[in-house]
C-alpha cells in the first residue's frame, strides 16, 4: 500500500499518472532535488543572497527622493499624511511605506475654457466640450460665445490634496458656474463690449470665495476674457454695430479734438485781452491822478507867488521846446531895423 502511495506521489505532481494519492514527504524532496539541479553547488543559499541583494537594491532606489525648487513634496506613511517636505534632496521609508506626492506650489498654473493651448499636459487644462463651456445667455435673453482663462496656484498643499477628491476638476465647474452667473446679469452689449474689466474683476472675487469655501487650497491670481463673440448667425450683424460703435466713438474723439484745440485758444485770447484792458485802465487812471496831483501842487505854488511861478512854468517849457529847434534866432523886442527884409513879423522862420 506504501508502495502504491509512493508510486502515486511519483505520478501526480510531475508523473503522467491520474492517481490522486501521493506521499507529501516524498513530494518536498523532489522539489527539493529540483532546485539542487537548477543551483548546483550551494547555489540556493547563492540565489537567496542574490534576492537578498534585490530586496536592498529596490529599497535603496525607492528611499530617496528630489523635491524641485518650485514644488513641495507631501509625505503619507502607510497612506495616513506625515509632513510636508521643502525642495531639495530627501530619505523615505522605502518599499511603499512612505509615498511622497510633488506639489508645484510655486508654479502658475492655467484653467482654458472655449480653447485649447497647443502641448498642453495637464488633462484639467484643456476644455472637456468646448462649445458648451462658451455658450452663455446674457441678462437681456442674447445668447454669447465666452472664452476666458483662469490662472491659479496651489496654495495649501495638504488641502488641495485630501480635502476635495478632484480640486482642479471641481475648479473648472466652480469657473463655469460663476462665469455664467456674472454674464448672465448683464446684457449683451456689456459683455461684448463695455463690461469686459468689470466681469474680470467679479468673477475673479465669487471663484475665490467658492475656492475658500470648498476648502480646495487653490488661490486664483487672474480670470482673463480672450474672446466674447456673437452666435454665428447674428454675427455679422454685431460685427455691424461694433462698427458703428467705433464709427461714434471715433466722431466723438474727433469733436472733442477740435473742442480742446479751438476753446482753449479762444479763451486765452480773452484773458490776454481783458489783461491788457486792465493794464491801459490801470495806466490811465495813474496817468490823470499824477497829472492831477502835479497840476494842484502847481496850482498852490502859483497861489502862494504868482509871477515867479509863472517865470519858472515859462522856463521850463522853453527847457522842453528849445532841445528840439535846431536853427535858433533871438531878437530882442526893443531893437528894430534889424534884417528887415526877414519881415520876421509877417512869417515864420523855416529850417534850412
Amino acid at each position: 500500500m506504501a508502495s502504491q502511495n509512493n508510486t502515486g506521489g511519483r505520478d501526480g505532481p510531475w508523473g503522467n499518472g491520474v492517481t490522486t494519492d501521493f506521499d507529501v514527504e516524498h513530494l518536498v524532496r523532489r522539489g527539493q532535488d529540483r532546485i539542487r539541479q537548477i543551483t548546483p553547488h550551494g547555489g540556493l543559499r547563492r540565489a537567496a543572497l542574490l534576492v537578498l541583494l534585490a530586496v536592498v537594491g529596490w529599497a535603496a532606489w525607492t528611499g530617496y527622493y528630489t523635491v524641485p525648487s518650485d514644488s513641495v513634496a507631501v509625505v503619507q506613511r502607510f497612506g495616513q499624511y506625515s509632513m510636508a517636505v521643502l525642495p531639495g534632496l530627501h530619505f523615505k521609508l522605502p518599499l511603499g511605506i512612505d509615498v511622497a506626492t510633488i506639489v508645484p506650489v510655486k508654479r502658475q498654473l492655467k484653467q482654458e475654457f472655449g480653447f485649447t493651448t497647443a502641448g498642453a499636459s495637464d488633462q484639467y487644462q484643456s476644455p472637456r466640450d468646448g462649445k458648451r463651456e462658451t455658450e452663455m445667455v446674457t441678462g437681456d435673453l442674447n445668447a454669447a460665445l465666452v472664452e476666458w482663462v483662469v490662472q491659479y496656484r496651489i496654495s495649501d498643499p495638504v488641502k488641495f490634496l485630501f480635502d476635495v477628491r478632484e480640486p482642479r476638476g471641481t475648479l473648472r465647474d466652480v469657473s463655469e458656474s460663476v462665469m455664467r452667473e456674472v454674464v448672465g446679469d448683464r446684457t449683451v452689449d456689456e459683455v461684448i463690449t463695455i463690461g469686459r474689466q468689470e466681469i474680470e474683476t467679479e468673477a475673479l472675487a465669487k471663484m475665490q470665495a467658492l475656492s475658500t469655501k470648498y476648502a480646495m487650497g487653490i488661490s486664483i491670481d487672474q480670470v482673463q476674457l480672450k474672446n466674447i463673440n456673437p452666435p454665428g448667425p447674428v454675427q455679422e450683424s454685431f460685427n455691424e454695430v461694433n462698427q458703428a460703435q467705433q464709427e461714434k466713438e471715433k466722431l466723438i474723439n474727433e469733436a472733442r479734438r477740435d473742442y480742446n484745440k479751438v476753446i482753449p485758444l479762444a479763451e486765452g485770447e480773452k484773458d490776454q485781452r481783458i489783461r491788457e484792458a486792465d493794464g491801459y485802465r490801470l495806466k490811465r487812471i495813474n496817468e490823470a491822478e499824477g497829472d492831477v496831483a502835479r497840476f494842484v501842487a502847481l496850482l498852490t505854488e502859483y497861489n502862494k507867488a504868482p509871477a515867479v511861478t509863472r517865470r519858472r512854468v515859462y522856463l521850463e517849457t522853453l527847457q522842453e521846446v528849445m532841445p528840439g529847434i535846431h536853427a535858433k534866432i533871438i531878437v530882442d523886442e526893443q531893437t528894430h531895423g534889424i534884417l528887415p527884409f526877414l519881415n520876421l513879423n509877417a512869417q515864420k522862420v523855416e529850417r534850412p
